[in-house]
């Protein structure tokens, strides 16, 4: 009888140790679910540059193109990045004309195949299989909707610039038109897009190694960047409405 009272009182201790003990896990385990809320929320109000919501892998596309862009593929990106380098030292270096490859490339081309070809038929080989090359309706008529789109929306800007309705849109067009004519008269066009194609790969690598980093200047410069401009808008229109004043 000792014995069996002895053991109801050890499972009426380890009822009531469990009931205490429940509440404080369960307060942990919410407490756990809180600070996570609190991370994922403090990750979403992290300011991006241009507003992304997405890794930059995705915004590029998450296709081959941005592998080859954020250097996932290292042997791909090189042999892009020195096909191109090399096609620039042509042009630009060695006064290389474009018509002049093409067609250089074309007849060595053309000449491989054509004795390849006829050589076929004196050493018993097969000729070269030369693949049927069709491109579809279907892909020109998108590209040039594309196109059409694209030019309809930069004419529509050029409008409304032209209007004087919207002074940050014409600011920033006269700024980037002036930055360019600085470019065009430091480099010719072929330099230019070279340039430009360098910096679009390596610009995004290391954005993508130093994100943090870079986004937290950014969001201060921004600020006072509107803060600026804010300033001169008023500066501005004031000007404007003291001109109209005395008219």
């Amino acid at each position: 009888m000792a014995d069996h009272k002895e053991s109801k009182m050890e499972e009426l201790a380890h009822k009531i140790h469990s009931k205490i003990s429940s509440p404080s896990s369960s307060s942990d385990s919410d407490d756990d679910k809180r600070s996570h809320a609190r991370a994922v929320a403090l990750k979403a109000k992290v300011y991006r540059l241009f507003g992304r919501e997405k890794p930059l892998h995705q915004v590029l596309g998450a296709g081959k193109p941005a592998d080859i862009i954020l250097w996932r593929n290292k042997k791909l990106s090189g042999g892009v990045l020195g096909g191109v380098t090399s096609l620039w030292f042509l042009f630009e270096m060695l006064d290389y004309h474009l018509i002049t490859l093409i067609c250089h490339l074309m007849i060595l081309a053309l000449s491989v195949l054509f004795l390849w070809s006829n050589a076929s038929n004196f050493i018993n080989n097969s000729p070269p299989t030369i693949p049927e090359v069709v491109i579809p309706e279907k892909c020109l008529l998108k590209a040039a909707s594309c196109f059409t789109f694209e030019i309809n929306r930069t004419l529509d800007i050029v409008r409304t610039i032209a209007t004087g309705k919207d002074l940050k849109t014409f600011l920033g067009a006269i700024a980037g038109l002036w930055f360019l004519s600085i470019l065009g008269s430091c480099f010719n066009f072929l330099t230019m897009v070279y340039i430009v194609f360098i910096l679009l790969y390596t610009v995004p690598v290391f954005y993508e190694k130093y994100e943090d980093k870079v986004d937290a200047f950014s969001e201060k410069m921004i600020i006072e960047l509107k803060k600026q401009f804010a300033v001169l808008e008023k500066k501005v229109l004031s000007s404007m409405n003291k001109d109209k004043k005395k008219d």
